[in-house]
């Protein structure tokens, strides 16, 4: 099956490939060499079906009767995610969220490396956060005309995140990991935006909690003790 073009693609495949690619990671590190796309689907909590639709948008990587070699399939799956890429990332708001995600999340793989982490508060000047040294606003220019990166993180209060991301997308960001509870509204239809709101989730989780006490409460007498 030939490859659809990316703009063919809907957004919910999208956001499966990184479960994939995680997925399989940790069957490949299990010592798993080959799964059929049922076997996948059984791990996955998905269909068969589901998984060979929505790999068969990149053109399929499986045989029939063989399966899938976890290896490559990983290797390819990377690759349509950029993951090869090493896309520069910059991270602006030093704060206690800004610090957690440059210490702990592992950019390198997941196909992007740190270069810079930035802060308005002076005082955060030269504070040392993942190996790398927290610049002031002032400095900004002068660090993306040499380093060129092309991923904003936004750890930063909501008021100012529309004017750093206006200011950002002029001296070149093309996309931004937006944890500042503003969702962007960027006029320039190449820029990418991925809204991260952590209340959303948990509220979400929330629902799932209220939704199953209900049905399970359902149909039940109140205790008289």
């Amino acid at each position: 099956m030939s490859k659809l073009r990316k703009s063919e693609i809907s957004t919910s495949v999208i956001k499966r490939l990184p479960r994939y690619y995680r997925f399989i990671g940790e069957l490949v590190r299990q010592g798993v060499v080959r799964s059929s796309s049922g076997e996948l689907a059984e791990r996955m909590s998905l269909t068969a079906s589901q998984i060979r639709q929505d790999l068969n948008c990149f053109g399929g990587f499986g045989q029939q009767g063989y399966g899938y070699n976890l290896v490559e399939l990983r290797e390819e799956i990377g690759k349509i995610l950029g993951i090869d890429k090493g896309y520069k990332a910059v991270l602006f708001g030093a704060g206690n969220l800004g610090k957690a995600i440059a210490s702990h999340m592992n950019f390198r793989e997941y196909g992007c490396s740190l270069v810079g982490i930035f802060d308005s508060d002076l005082r955060k000047e030269n504070e040392r956060v993942a190996n790398l040294n927290v610049m002031p606003i002032s400095k900004i220019e002068e660090f993306f005309n040499r380093e060129q990166p092309q991923i904003a993180i936004l750890c930063i209060p909501k008021a100012a995140a529309q004017e750093l991301a206006d200011k950002l997308i002029s001296m070149g960001i093309k996309a931004f990991w937006n944890f500042s509870h503003y969702d962007l509204k960027v006029s320039h239809k190449d820029i990418i935006v991925e809204n991260v709101h952590l209340g959303d989730s948990l509220m979400t989780l929330s629902y799932g909690l209220t939704s199953y006490y209900e049905e399970n409460d359902e149909g039940k007498s109140e205790s008289c003790e």
